[in-house]
């Protein structure tokens, strides 16, 4: 099968890969750029581990192909830290409030956050569940990862954790 040259910005740096067209997004993202940060689940959109920022929005990269990313500006997981290489405040948060066990879903949803902080610098717990109801998590109940977006909003805003969560 002829490949197709693609190119975009992944975490700040300029990247370019030949694809087969069929080739999916999180395979090019994991196998080529071997940034393995990204889960694969489902590969059906339904769990979220694959999550990543393009352009500005959520995007479930197991069900897009990397010929549609061609120009795109994307954020993986490896591209929340901080540029001195410290923990963002999600994962800051993540790590504070124990909003992982297994950590399967917490690349996606930590990627997922962060987009939702962008977008609402101070949600409400109600916010926060129904901007991650899209990635789905089989071992934490939630409720720390609520608290560990809740902590991130906080710290972002510049504002105490604890008058944050009353």
């Amino acid at each position: 099968m002829a490949k197709t040259h693609v190119k975009m910005v992944v975490n700040g740096a300029e990247v370019e890969g030949l694809v087969e067209p069929r080739t999916l997004l999180i395979h090019f993202i994991r196998e080529q750029l071997l940034l393995t940060g990204s889960h694969i689940g489902c590969e059906t959109t339904h769990c979220g581990a694959c999550t990543i920022d393009i352009d500005g929005r959520s995007v479930k990269s197991c069900t897009m192909f990397a010929v549609q990313a061609n120009g795109t500006d994307i954020t993986t997981i490896e591209g929340i830290a901080n540029a001195d290489g410290t923990l963002s405040a999600l994962q800051e948060g993540f790590r504070q409030m124990h909003g992982l066990q297994c950590g399967f879903c917490t690349p996606g949803m930590i990627v997922r956050a962060h987009r939702l902080l962008q977008e609402n610098p101070n949600p409400t717990e109600e916010e926060i569940r129904f901007g991650i109801a899209g990635n789905l998590c089989r071992c934490t109940g939630y409720q720390n990862i609520v608290k560990a977006i809740q902590y991130a909003a906080a710290k972002i805003n510049g504002t105490d954790f604890q008058e944050a969560a009353e």
